[in-house]
């Protein structure tokens, strides 16, 4: 499968922005999905994931309340709603298909990502 992250960009703080992770090649319906993100000079850091059915979703404390996560089986899209977003969400952000071993949270767990998209937050 593969995996393309869109949507990332430079929005003042405060502002909005959606990221798009389309997946082709083969069907994302049954797989459960993340996104991680990746500032310069630090480790790749979990940010969302859902599940293959959209009833369960886990978000990092950093970003809980703020951000969500979606998806669209039909479309063979994950989506990254980030309201309020903070300098500090500023990095690389992937999205990556979640393995059906390990944690959500750990990026081992992932078998496919995507290439990233540019999230620049100023303040």
């Amino acid at each position: 499968v593969q995996l393309q992250a869109s949507g990332g960009g430079l929005v003042q703080a405060g502002g909005s922005l959606k990221l798009s992770c389309a997946a082709s090649g083969r069907t994302i319906a049954t797989s459960n999905m993340g996104w991680f993100r990746q500032a310069p000079g630090k480790d790749r850091e979990f940010v969302a994931a859902i599940n293959w059915s959209a009833t369960s979703t886990y978000y990092a404390d950093s970003v809980k309340g703020r951000f969500t996560i979606s998806r669209d089986n039909a479309k063979n899209t994950v989506y990254l709603q980030m309201i309020s977003l903070k300098p500090e969400d500023t990095a690389v952000y992937f999205c990556g298909r979640w393995g059906p071993r390990g944690l959500y949270s750990n990026y081992e767990s992932y078998d496919y990502w995507g290439q990233g998209t540019q999230v620049t937050v100023s303040s």
